[in-house]
């Protein structure tokens, strides 16, 4: 489940500096509060080893327990995605117009592909929320 905001508030040491939140946490800490939020989040470990080939071979050297593990500690700051994201790409074209214009001159597929290899890092969703 998801950590309550209070033990998230609490892990990064939020302090009343001038009347307003302040968060004075070293970065260890930031990052132990972000593990925290994903905690709950499901990781599929067979589409993760097929995936991140590098994961499986860790697993197999014994440098990490499972790709879960990988996610939490390292995978989502690495850029990588905890199961398969698959876009809706009427959404996806409608919201990103020139990711259209790529795919009609052929420099892509599709919007599953753009997504993929781009549209994840430059931080556009895959589908309405």
């Amino acid at each position: 489940s998801l950590p309550p905001f209070t033990t998230i508030k609490a892990r990064l040491r939020v302090r009343d500096t001038q009347g307003k939140p302040a968060i004075p946490a070293p970065y260890d800490e930031f990052l132990a509060a972000i593990r925290a939020l994903l905690s709950p989040v499901e990781v599929d470990e067979a589409w993760n080893l097929a995936t991140y080939p590098d994961v499986a071979a860790a697993i197999r050297d014994g440098k990490v327990a499972s790709a879960r593990e990988h996610f939490l500690h390292n995978g989502y700051f690495e850029g990588r995605w905890p199961f398969a994201i698959n876009v809706d790409e009427q959404w996806y074209l409608t919201e990103n117009p020139g990711v259209r214009d790529y795919i009609r001159s052929g420099r892509l597929r599709g919007a599953q592909q753009h997504f993929d290899h781009d549209g994840y890092r430059e931080g556009r969703l895959p589908f309405p929320l």
